[in-house]
């Protein structure tokens, strides 16, 4: 066995946008540039550009046998029996999924909670193989498991590797919350994304950061400067789900995260998604809300918000800056609706009405609603009511390539 330098060799690391050199001399491939690490919020987002979904080797060699070192990061949350899966990588070979296996378990995070700060248990590398594949020379993809970072620290083979023909195909950057990384998926060619490229000959960059589909602004920026022929940007649910907009702030964000993206690619179809059906999230009592102008949410305060009394900060019946809605405006007018919870019907609306607006000078842009994708129909396919499982995200790949990349779609 040979061998086969990561860095700076024969291997192109398709769907990375950075290789971190570790102190033990492996690489971990990143899906975000370096420079954006400065700019998170948290370590659960810089754990989430770390989990490789899309991240592929990419290389020609007429190997009979592949060998993969590495050492995977899990996760253990307080009061579950086991750790969470490090998932399979996937051995595609001219374009045919060929092999799969187990990533091992290695380096475990203990925590009470996604965000919460974690404990670190030491773990030791693995070893995939992949023997008895087919002879002669050939195009190979090894993707990485979507759900664990993944520190690769030696790649052999029985022949030589040489780099790979280029694919040809258009390269698709996708940027989206968790039902874009598709954790739950049952592989790395599983994911929707993955599934929609190779039923559209697409060279994929999956950025669907999984709890943090947040408009943040250093991904619309990495966004902008990528190389890219096909851009798509499923939003809202991560701002619904996590309280993190409201509507008068989620329709600024949507237009500088467009504006923005289309300051690197202003001629490209650029396609804008509403979410799929989330049966948990669909009501607006589902939501955290109340519709405006009902005058009752979950505390009973109107709309979920607190009501200022007279006499606080500002000597007045309230301040008017700080509590919309108390100091001349009527519930359900246009002003209390601005700042009313966000909710899924809401995002939808919003995100057609923007897109409609910005069509007028921008004919590329293009909208499509989630649930055309998976709806009420497929509710059997998302069991914890958010998020689909398996078989739920090879229908949005199937559907998104028949609906837009067929005749007539937005990428058509």
């Amino acid at each position: 066995m040979h061998e086969i330098a990561l860095a700076d060799g024969p291997v192109l690391f398709r769907g990375a946008l950075d290789l971190e050199r570790r102190p033990g001399g492996g690489l971990l491939p990143r899906r975000l540039p370096a420079w954006t690490r400065e700019q998170y919020p948290d370590a659960f987002m810089d754990f989430v550009a770390a989990m490789p979904s899309g991240v592929r080797l990419a290389f020609r060699t007429a190997a009979r046998t592949l060998e993969l070192d590495l050492l995977t990061t899990v996760r253990h949350f307080d009061g579950k029996a086991a750790p969470t899966s490090a998932g399979v990588l996937d051995l595609v070979v001219d374009g045919r999924l060929t092999a799969r296996a187990v990533a091992p378990v290695g380096r475990v995070l203990r925590l009470a909670h996604a965000r919460a700060r974690p404990r670190e248990v030491a773990g030791e590398p693995g070893t995939v193989r992949f023997p008895a594949l087919p002879a002669g020379v050939k195009e190979v993809e090894l993707w990485l498991p979507q759900q664990a970072p993944c520190e690769l620290l030696a790649l052999r083979a029985d022949a030589e590797v040489t780099p790979p023909a280029p694919s040809g195909r258009r390269r698709w950057v996708h940027h989206g919350s968790s039902i874009s990384h598709c954790t739950q998926a049952d592989g790395p060619t599983g994911t929707w994304p993955a599934v929609a490229a190779a039923l559209g000959s697409l060279d994929p960059v999956n950025l669907g950061m999984a709890g943090n589909g947040m408009l943040d602004p250093f991904v619309a920026r990495t966004i902008r400067d990528l190389p890219a022929d096909l851009i798509s940007l499923k939003l809202g649910v991560n701002p619904v789900l996590k309280s993190a907009l409201k509507p008068r702030t989620f329709v600024p964000a949507v237009h500088g995260f467009l504006d923005t993206v289309r300051e690197g690619h202003p001629d490209i179809p650029l396609l804008v998604v509403s979410p799929v059906f989330c049966p948990r999230l669909e009501s607006a009592d589902a939501a955290g809300a109340t519709p405006p102008g009902t005058g009752a949410g979950p505390s009973g305060t109107g709309n979920g918000r607190r009501v200022a009394a007279p006499g606080g900060p500002g000597e007045g019946p309230g301040d008017p800056e700080e509590e919309p809605g108390v100091a001349g405006q009527e519930p359900g007018d246009a002003g209390e609706a601005a700042l009313a919870p966000l909710t899924l019907p809401v995002v939808r609306e919003a995100l057609e009405r923007i897109v409609r607006g910005r069509r007028r000078s921008d004919p590329r842009l293009h909208y499509l609603d989630g649930r055309e994708l998976l709806g009420p129909r497929d509710a059997t396919d998302i069991p914890d009511g958010i998020h689909p499982n398996a078989a739920g995200y090879r229908t949005i790949g199937r559907r998104f390539a028949e609906r837009v990349l067929g005749g007539g779609g937005a990428f058509a």
